[in-house]
């Protein structure tokens, strides 16, 4: 992500500011945004683990099948707000996710402000508006969503995004408002196409503040315990709450700015489309089977329960 972007300005910066403070400045960061390490986004969890990198903000769906526990809560129409899943993500994993993560420290685990469908030339109405589209995805589900609803689904990392538009590669893509404007897609696109007001919202994607554990081991005891205190659910809340409150605002704003089109479903168009992907959640039970999760079933039974756990507890996101 760019170094002004939201993320680093609004999460990043303001967390490991305040641990260098409670450190008395023995703890300090130094940001490499955009790779300036080398590799590839798919790669960033991993360099954690060869010590490349001490801490990375990273999107493990960007890595096929490689963390399905996680992938879960991209599952379409799961989730209601970003606040409260990001939360019962945390727990999920917490309980669940060593396997996934070892050697890995999770420092918070959350969710963006919903996707949103950007195009550049067609709204999309209906399902039957994705007929021959080429949308851009950020990883298997996203793709697997698209291709039922008619489209052609094309994996392609966000920094590569505003190139295969303006080169007419791709049609549009399915991108949170946040990492939309981050990359300026509004000038990019014409229309913008949202979920059912009080409804599910059409997916997230699931993203984690990661640290290497041996790096983490490494810290004395009481610097261990300022980082833990900065750390978890509390952590994953707050920058759920970040993205259900910054996302949608700042994008309408600026779609509006450049007088593009910001569409909403009605109630029974998403009603279709929700029942169109029931069957990712099979999808997922299967794939988690064979990544050595036999109890896929209730894993996702165990992950939608903890969803409404602080659903009931959390105000619902903005539209």
């Amino acid at each position: 992500m760019p170094h002004d972007s939201f993320t680093q300005r609004e999460f990043l910066q303001p967390w490991a500011d305040k641990i260098t403070r409670e450190s008395g400045g023995r703890i300090r960061f130094h940001f490499f945004p955009e790779m300036q390490l080398g590799g590839k986004p798919t790669q960033l969890i991993d360099q954690t683990r060869s010590g490349t990198a001490d801490v990375v903000w990273a999107l493990p769906g960007y890595s096929s099948g490689a963390y399905p526990l996680t992938g879960v809560f991209e599952l379409p129409f799961m989730n209601h707000s970003a606040e409260a899943s990001s939360q019962a993500l945390w727990d999920f994993l917490e309980k669940n996710g060593q396997r996934e993560y070892q050697g890995i420290k999770l420092l918070a685990t959350h969710i963006t402000d919903s996707a949103v469908l950007h195009t550049r030339k067609h709204p999309i109405r209906t399902t039957a508006d994705f007929a021959a589209l080429r949308i851009r995805t950020s990883n298997a589900v996203q793709s697997r969503m698209i291709s039922l609803f008619g489209g052609q689904p094309q994996i392609i990392p966000i920094n590569q995004l505003p190139a295969a538009l303006a080169r007419g590669l791709v049609d549009g893509a399915v991108v949170p408002w946040d990492v939309a404007t981050s990359v300026k897609l509004q000038e990019r696109v014409k229309f913008h196409t949202e979920t059912a007001p009080e409804m599910p919202k059409l997916m997230y994607s699931a993203l984690v503040l990661a640290m290497s554990k041996a790096r983490y081991d490494s810290l004395p005891a009481d610097l261990q315990q300022i980082i833990d205190a900065n750390s978890g659910r509390t952590l994953s809340g707050y920058a759920g709450r970040l993205w259900d409150t910054y996302g949608t605002d700042a994008g309408h704003r600026l779609a509006y700015e450049k007088n593009n089109d910001v569409m909403v479903l009605d109630t029974q168009e998403q009603n279709r489309w929700m029942e169109l992907a029931r069957s990712l959640d099979g999808d997922w039970v299967s794939e988690a089977g064979k990544q050595g999760y036999a109890n896929g079933i209730g894993l996702l039974k165990e992950a939608r329960q903890m969803v409404e756990k602080y659903n009931s507890v959390t105000p619902a996101s903005p539209r």
